[in-house]
């Protein structure tokens, strides 16, 4: 009978402890995203992308999409494919700890690589930069934070992505 008694009170006690943070308000966040090329420490670049999330998002996970689609010839005469190049981020709260924010980052960058280092035929395909994050991260409010910092294959610089979290006070 004692153990049937314990077992009730943990379950009402998880319970309660779901209720509760089901009831908690939304709260909501303005992201900024910085990309940034850095050669030998200096920022030489830079590109900023932004949008909002928030604590109880159910509509599915934010994104930022820009860029452009590049027509590609298929072989003989299967026509065109497109490829998007540009940047996407796809975002999805995870929570708060303390003054940070516990977040999934997704994050897609490509190009079209200029000069000698594409094809100088019109009968080749144009050669694709691309880097690709994915990861969990937790972002001070209010601090930019480096969340990822890649080498470029092909020179000396760094690819960065600096994200600041702000709370949106209503």
């Amino acid at each position: 009978m004692k153990t049937i008694t314990k077992i009730c009170l943990v379950a009402a006690f998880l319970t309660a402890g779901v209720c509760s943070a089901a009831d908690e308000p939304t709260k909501f966040f303005h992201l900024d995203f910085a990309v940034k090329e850095v050669d030998e420490g200096k920022v030489i670049n830079s590109r900023s992308y932004s949008m909002v999330t928030s604590s109880s998002d159910r509509s599915g996970t934010p994104s930022v999409r820009t860029g452009s689609k590049v027509p590609i010839q298929k072989g003989g005469s299967d026509g065109v494919t497109f490829i998007d190049v540009g940047v996407s981020f796809d975002c999805h709260f995870e929570g708060e700890v303390g003054n940070s924010l516990m977040l999934h980052v997704g994050a897609d960058i490509s190009s079209i690589a200029t000069g000698s280092e594409n094809s100088s035929s019109n009968l080749l395909p144009p050669v694709i930069r691309q880097n690709r994050w994915s990861s969990s991260v937790i972002v001070p409010l209010g601090k930019p934070t480096t969340i990822y910092s890649s080498d470029d294959i092909t020179s000396k610089r760094k690819v960065q992505i600096e994200l600041t979290a702000t709370p949106i006070v209503p």
